[in-house]
């Protein structure tokens, strides 16, 4: 009996322990869901600005390839061996202006004995001529004379081509690239010689979908950038294809820009827009205020926290007792008290109490339709309306219900160094 008392009591204290312990998980689990249920997150630091309608710009975008407007690859017309380079790698140059010399020894003198050939059928043929003027001349002599020197005349004007075709000249004024011979080699005719570009005036070509055709026409105004964001070239459409390629359905279209400057250069890539009609009341927003996901494109508005949420600080903003003389404020000078010395001093405590309460924000994610891009900005078709306040920077970890702190000392749409001198 006495061990099953003592086994009993054993069983009693190993229940108590574990009913001590489950109990003791369950009220520490139950304590931590009370804790985070009830506790609030703090208020997400965030950029925002105020939806207004604007004034728009539209514009088509693409991208093109500038070449010169007059720019061509120099070859030799004969064959020959490179005998002088009278140009430079980046030297401007005048039109018909010599660039090579091949050796032109054997044209030379082929040239000179063609022109002693032709003085002297000039010769022969004034003399026959003379004797046909004094009667003693035949009709078949004279003939003979005239076709002889006008043989010797074309002969010579054949071996001047010759000796011509032995000098590179350039056909336009513009700047020469990299030479690509060298003094003594021998050339064949096709030879690249130097590429030659009048870097003055550029023409870019860009290609753009069927679709948008309709908004181009000639002389329109075309902005051009390298690829930093700005636009600085302007120029304007000199040419639109008629034919659509019916492979990629794009048109070709070709402006002309003018770059006197040089920072253009043929065969680089630059960022064109076509510039449209200005529109008004166009509402748009940073680029950085819209999210997209696989359920829609989407901004967080921030708006005041709903009334029933901020009823739990009504009653601590009613006066108290001791608040009431402040209201004696409003009647006439004559009925109102005098105010005490030691009164002024509570009147200045209640001011910053006042400022203190401010309105609670929160946010509200509002799917929206976007629609154009354009400098940082894109346009809003449907979802927002004009004074709302959207969120541009800060929202990468904010939910719909959020509380929001809003500061607005940093501007995402603007470089950095541009608000830094401005502050």
């Amino acid at each position: 009996m006495f061990v099953i008392k003592r086994f009993i009591i054993a069983f009693i204290l190993l229940v108590l322990v574990c009913g001590g312990i489950i109990g003791f998980n369950l009220f520490r689990d139950n304590a931590i869901q009370q804790f985070f249920a009830t506790m609030k997150p703090p208020a997400a630091t965030v950029s925002t600005t105020i939806v207004k309608p604007t004034d728009w710009t539209p514009g088509v975008e693409a991208i093109g390839t500038v070449s010169a407007v007059s720019g061509v690859d120099l070859t030799v017309e004969t064959a020959g061996i490179v005998k002088d380079i009278l140009f430079h790698a980046n030297q401007k140059v005048g039109a018909d202006a010599v660039l090579l010399q091949l050796d032109d020894a054997v044209e030379r003198a082929d040239l000179e004995a063609a022109r002693a050939q032709a003085a002297l059928d000039q010769t022969a043929q004034a003399r026959a001529i003379e004797l046909q003027r004094r009667g003693v001349g035949s009709d078949v002599t004279l003939d003979t004379a005239r076709a002889t020197a006008t043989a010797s005349a074309s002969q010579v004007t054949k071996l001047q081509a010759v000796l011509d075709q032995k000098q590179l000249t350039a056909p336009f004024g513009g700047t020469v690239g990299i030479p690509r011979i060298d003094l003594g080699q021998y050339l064949t005719p096709g030879t690249s010689v130097v590429t030659l570009q009048d870097l003055e005036t550029m023409r870019v070509d860009f290609s753009i979908p069927e679709q948008q055709l309709p908004l181009l026409k000639i002389d329109q105004t075309v902005r051009l950038g390298i690829g930093d964001g700005e636009m600085p070239f302007a120029g304007a459409i000199r040419g639109i294809d008629p034919k659509i390629d019916p492979t990629s359905r794009l048109v070709t279209i070709r402006a002309e820009v003018a770059n006197p400057e040089g920072k253009l250069t043929p065969g680089q890539f630059v960022q064109v827009r076509v510039e449209l009609p200005e529109e008004n009341n166009v509402l748009t927003v940073p680029q950085t205020a819209l999210t997209s996901s696989l359920y829609g494109d989407f901004v967080f508005v921030v708006r005041p926290a709903k009334p029933a949420a901020a009823n739990g600080a009504a009653p601590a903003a009613a006066a108290t007792p001791e608040e009431k003389p402040a209201t004696d404020a409003v009647k006439p000078a004559a009925e109102a008290p005098a105010a005490k010395p030691e009164e002024k001093p509570a009147a200045a405590a209640a001011e910053p109490a006042a400022e203190e309460q401010k309105p609670q924000l929160v946010l509200a994610q509002v799917f929206v339709k976007p629609g154009r891009r354009n400098a940082g900005l894109v346009e809003i078709l449907e979802g927002i309306a004009p004074g709302d306040e959207v969120v541009t920077a800060g929202q990468n970890r904010l939910s719909n219900g959020m509380s929001v702190a809003v500061d607005n000392t940093i501007d995402p749409t603007k470089p950095a160094n541009q608000q830094a001198a401005q502050q």
